[in-house]
Formats: C-alpha cells, sequence, structure tokens
C-alpha cells in the first residue's frame, strides 16, 4: 500500500511540474489581438482563437492526471486512519503529563541541581486593615 501511495505522490508531483511547464510556455490570447481585428485566424471555424493544439491538450491531460492522483491520495489517506469516531483529545494522556505537576521546569533538565519548591507564604496584613474587620 505504501509503494502504491509513493508511486502516485510521485505521479502527482511530475503531472503538477510539468503542467506549470506547459503553462508558462504557451502563449496568451492577448498576443491574438490582432486576429480580432481582421487577421487571418478570425474567419476559421474554431472562431479567433483557434482549435486547441498540442500544449493546450497536454495541459489539460496532465491537468486531469493531477485531480484524480489528488483524489486517490485523499481517498487512500482518509481510508487509512482505523481509529473510529472520537478525537485527539479523547486519547490517553502521556505517562509524563499525569504525573504529579513538578514546581518549576528546572527538574526537566537533565544534569541540573534539584531545586527546593518555594514555600508559599500568606500575604501580610497591615495592622491597619486587621483592626477595621
Amino acid at each position: 500500500m505504501q509503494v502504491l501511495m509513493n508511486l502516485m505522490l510521485l505521479t502527482q508531483l511530475v503531472s503538477a511540474i510539468a503542467m506549470i511547464g506547459l503553462v508558462l510556455v504557451q502563449h496568451g490570447k492577448g498576443a491574438d489581438m490582432g486576429a480580432s481585428f481582421g487577421g487571418g485566424a478570425s474567419g476559421s471555424l474554431f472562431g479567433a482563437t483557434g482549435s486547441a493544439n498540442f500544449l493546450s491538450r497536454s495541459t489539460a491531460i496532465c491537468a486531469a492526471v493531477f485531480f484524480t492522483c489528488t483524489l486517490a491520495l485523499a481517498y487512500f489517506s482518509n481510508a487509512r486512519g482505523t481509529n473510529v469516531g472520537g478525537s485527539v483529545l479523547d486519547q490517553a494522556v502521556p505517562a509524563l503529563a499525569a504525573s504529579a505537576p513538578a514546581a518549576s521546569g528546572a527538574e526537566l533538565i537533565p544534569g541540573a541541581a534539584p531545586v527546593a519548591a518555594p514555600a508559599v507564604v500568606a500575604p501580610a496584613v497591615p495592622a491597619s486593615a486587621a483592626a477595621s474587620n
């Protein structure tokens, strides 16, 4: 299955590069602007743009191959997952996160000296505020 996926990915990549090259080689519609004002090609059977030539047909074939490979890759990558429903959040928590929370990040540094957890001290209450209560 992995070989087929790699082959389709390679085919998609080659068709995309070929399609980009073929589009860049073709000339635009603006190049035939003189044909619409009485040039020789304006009276042809297919109109001023002319019939499809080799480059436009090759581009269409490359586009069809590219979209076919894209759809096949999307189908196979979606069918490859065996997880039925659920979310990533529903999965088990890793053992490191499940352990007791560390006081600081220093415990996670290899070779660092152990650091004692800071003592929690209640804030000092001014005598005037304590007397008013």
